[in-house]
């Protein structure tokens, strides 16, 4: 089944020196990257990332093993000059989820960005087949 990957366990002495982190990181991850939703259509799962503001060749997508990697990042520079002051505003803003794709025929797996949306089709696969691959966004 085509899951998210969850963040990594701590131990105990760490997780408490981790909890502003993670608030943080979770916080940003809901401004700066749009919802994920994955859905079971049967015969593929459809993956539909929402990431306003991107353009096609700020995402790349790959496969590592039976891990599918989803990145997309891109700054924004702001500069204005008026009397005595001058401003100067740098935005960054990036997306980056890991999906389990066992299961998935890897050779098989389409994306497209339309939008603001990236949508990737994984067909379902009995056999499973390991190796690195990137993927084309259409």
């Amino acid at each position: 089944m085509l899951r998210p990957m969850l963040k990594e366990q701590r131990r105990p002495a760490v997780l408490f020196s981790n909890l502003f982190d993670d608030f943080f990181d979770d916080f940003f991850s809901r401004i700066e990257g749009g919802s994920t939703d994955v859905l079971d259509k049967g015969d593929h799962y459809l993956l539909q990332a929402e990431l306003p503001g991107f353009k096609k060749e700020d995402i790349s997508m790959k496969l590592e093993n039976d891990m599918m990697i989803i990145k997309a990042s891109h700054q924004d520079e702001t500069k204005e000059e008026k009397d005595n002051y001058i401003r100067r505003e740098r935005n960054l803003n990036s997306y980056q989820r890991t999906f389990s794709v066992a299961g998935v025929d890897k050779d098989r797996i389409m994306a497209s960005y339309n939008n603001g949306i990236l949508a990737v089709t994984l067909p379902k696969e009995d056999a499973l087949t390991d190796g690195n691959k990137s993927i084309e966004i259409q």
